[in-house]
């Protein structure tokens, strides 16, 4: 979610704009039956149908409402199309998936198609376990290499030892794309007479006059984790700024962890939470139950991803629930983080990697991206044709989508940084938030992991 000399001219996550503006000459290969070529010495064999009788086991963190909605239908019309071949899904939670997947890929009987976390935490150390093969020649087959924007490429990348991201081999595709942003009840900020939050000054100020009525400002509950890094997250860009962010992440320059940026955010969360911004108990909370509290209108706020807006759309309704990204001052681009989902990868050790490499093409090809959309979820390769109702969260989010990524203000997500960052910061988070921590020792504790593994490389 570093090598010192690489990726300086752009953030990792960024999407080329012609991409965005131009996804059909973006869609990867949609006719497996037709190969393009190939660069390996064994021939990829593309038409699972000859594979004969398959049993393809793959494993997702797709547990929420859109994702899970598209990756059903999805896997229903491939095994449509392809009756000899039966999907034996394996669907976890992003925590759950962390603490079982590198067991399972380990194990007698290992999935043959898995979604990768990217960074050194799950992605590096999958390669460096040679438990991931690379899908270069699968690339090359299917169109990957020219319909993924190269910055998307790279951040599935590794070196064949695992110890050097965004270069060397090919490990992966994302099929959705990700930007962390702000929900907001339009009925609750209306009420309150509050206006869309456009910057972090206009966020704050909202939530004091949320607090003031009576309401809860921000549902959250960081009891899986991950949802600290995105709220700390969003915070730091606007504290930080893009350039430190990146620097820190990709172990470039001299950026460090204990600088005033970071400081700062560390500093503004721990404000929140004695304000009581934040769903008191938020460390025993689930994102689960803080969405369905936001959901149920008892907050003004959620942060959270994209991921969410089919769960929010469908128990609020498209147009009752709004998203937007926050920026450092006002006519400043947004900033925050994003980029694409985890990447789908085909295991070392699959019986069928033609097969699996088949059914991620059927996943990320443009029928794929179109099922996703339509199920109300962010492609990370928008159709030309996807045009989300005006006045809805999906129109919301394609316009911020555009908006952050087009004038580079994507990025990445923090526990890409080092092996063990993902550790070290969810748990500080929950420190700092919970007043254990001071914000210069949140600092310290972020930079020793950095150094140690700065030092290690």
């Amino acid at each position: 979610m570093s090598d010192k000399t690489r990726y300086r001219r752009l953030a990792a996550a960024t999407l080329t704009a012609a991409c965005l503006t131009a996804a059909a000459a973006c869609a990867p290969g949609g006719d497996s039956g037709s190969p393009k070529g190939s660069d390996s010495a064994s021939p990829v064999s593309t038409d699972p149908a000859k594979a004969g009788k398959v049993t393809l086991t793959v494993w997702d963190q797709n547990t929420d409402a859109g994702t899970d909605a598209s990756t059903k239908a999805l896997n229903a019309a491939f095994m449509k199309k392809y009756p000899n071949v039966t999907i034996k899904r394996v669907s976890r939670s992003f925590s759950d998936l962390k603490t079982t997947l590198k067991l399972a890929l380990s194990s007698a009987n290992p999935p043959d198609a898995i979604q990768a976390n990217q960074g050194y935490p799950d992605m590096g150390a999958f390669v460096k376990a040679k438990l991931l093969q690379p899908v270069d020649r699968y690339a090359k087959v299917y169109g990957w290499s020219t319909a993924y924007p190269q910055q998307l490429l790279d951040l599935n990348k590794f070196s064949a030892d695992g110890k050097t991201w965004k270069t060397g081999n090919l490990y992966g595709v994302s099929q959705t794309g990700e930007i962390i942003g702000v929900y907001y009840n339009k009925a609750k900020l209306k009420s309150l007479g509050i206006a869309p939050p456009a910057t972090l000054a206009e966020f704050q100020s909202a939530l004091a006059k949320a607090k003031a009525s009576g309401l809860l400002p921000v549902s959250y509950g960081d009891s899986d984790k991950s949802p600290g890094i995105h709220l700390f997250g969003v915070v730091q860009a606007l504290t930080a700024g893009k350039a430190e962010v990146r620097n820190l992440v990709f172990d470039q320059g001299k950026a460090k962890w204990t600088g005033s940026g970071t400081v700062k955010a560390a500093q503004v969360l721990q404000q929140w939470a004695k304000k009581g911004y934040l769903t008191p108990g938020f460390n025993g909370q689930s994102a689960d139950q803080a969405a369905s509290a936001f959901a149920a209108g008892k907050s003004a706020f959620l942060v959270d991803g994209t991921w969410q807006q089919a769960t929010l759309a469908q128990k609020m309704g498209a147009g009752k629930v709004g998203f937007s990204t926050l920026a450092p001052s006002s006519g400043a681009t947004p900033l925050t983080q994003g980029g694409e989902g985890l990447a789908w990868a085909v295991t070392s050790k699959s019986r069928h990697p033609d097969v699996a490499a088949a059914y991620i093409n059927f996943l990320v090809d443009a029928g794929g991206m179109k099922a996703s959309a339509d199920k109300g979820n962010l492609p990370a390769l928008p159709p030309p044709s996807w045009k989300p109702a005006e006045g809805t969260v999906h129109a919301d989010i394609l316009k911020e989508w555009k908006a952050v990524s087009q004038k580079d203000g994507l990025l990445p997500y923090l526990d890409y940084t080092t092996p063990t960052f993902y550790d070290t910061l969810t748990a500080a988070v929950q420190e700092v938030t919970a007043g254990q921590l001071s914000p210069e020792k949140f600092g310290e504790k972020l930079q020793a992991d950095y150094s140690s593994f700065q030092q290690s490389r």
